[in-house]
């Protein structure tokens, strides 16, 4: 029997239309896993433990959120000093008196000093002197002067000041220098502290008087000077105090007669 297009036509029109209406099985799967995942499904919809654990909020503790962060690492509240002086160069006094309040040394307490002089010839050399040798070269003492043109810088040197004009509680070293051998022992120290001007007066009058140096208190501004000698053993002093623009004291000490 003849096939004509005609009957071949109508045998193929059954197979294009299945063609054209069946779905990718991929579809299919696509949409129950998206209607799985809205909830919609009729296993989920059965389940109540299922949806409460979708739908329900999240439970906090509010003591425990108190708590959440003791362990995280947080910034200082100030920053970190640099150049701190060790522990052997300020110890602390065992005999139940302590240092800061100016109360705990061999060589005397803290001691309100006299009212400054109306001249400070002294400021005047400060004011002049860039670097601490320049400082201990301008000294009118001719033992410090003469010594100054030997000055070796380190902060080493603050461990060698003299016993009886300590560094500073709490001080925080700058800059340090000194000269030891051929009958030279000075020592010359820049430092920081959070005291007041005052206090650091205060602190080297007690010291100085107690030990029996001289002690003369001169002022330019907001410029302080002590300075003064001892007749025994030919020892003399300088301390320059003021206030700098951080709010905390600067001194540079020069004595020479260290250890």
């Amino acid at each position: 029997m003849a096939i004509t297009f005609r009957n071949l036509a109508w045998a193929l029109a059954p197979l294009v239309l299945a063609a054209c209406g069946s779905k990718p099985p991929a579809d299919s799967n696509i949409d129950s896993l998206d209607a799985e995942l809205a909830g919609n499904t009729t296993g989920n919809s059965r389940d109540p433990a299922m949806m409460s654990a979708l739908q329900d909020q999240i439970m906090v503790d509010p003591a425990l959120t108190g708590q959440a962060n003791n362990d995280a690492v947080r910034p200082p509240q100030q920053p970190y000093s640099g150049a701190t002086p060790p522990d052997s160069v300020a110890p602390s006094k065992t005999d139940g008196t302590t240092i800061a309040d100016g109360t705990g040394s061999s060589s005397g307490g803290s001691k309100p000093a006299p009212a400054p002089a109306g001249d400070c010839p002294q400021c005047k050399v400060k004011r002049d002197s860039v670097t601490l040798g320049a400082l201990a070269q301008r000294q009118a003492d001719k033992r410090t002067s003469g010594c100054a043109r030997g000055l070796q810088y380190s902060t080493a040197w603050v461990q060698r000041l003299p016993a009886d004009i300590p560094l500073y509680p709490d001080a925080r070293v700058d800059e340090a220098a000194g000269v030891a051998g051929n009958g030279c022992a000075l020592r010359v120290v820049s430092f920081s502290t959070g005291a007041s001007v005052q206090s650091v007066i205060d602190f080297y009058y007690g010291r100085v008087t107690a030990a029996g140096y001289s002690a003369e208190h001169q002022a330019d501004g907001g410029q302080h000077v002590l300075g003064g000698v001892r007749g025994k053993d030919g020892g003399a002093y300088v301390i320059y105090v003021e206030k700098r623009g951080d709010g905390r004291t600067e001194v540079d000490l020069v004595a020479n007669n260290g250890n």
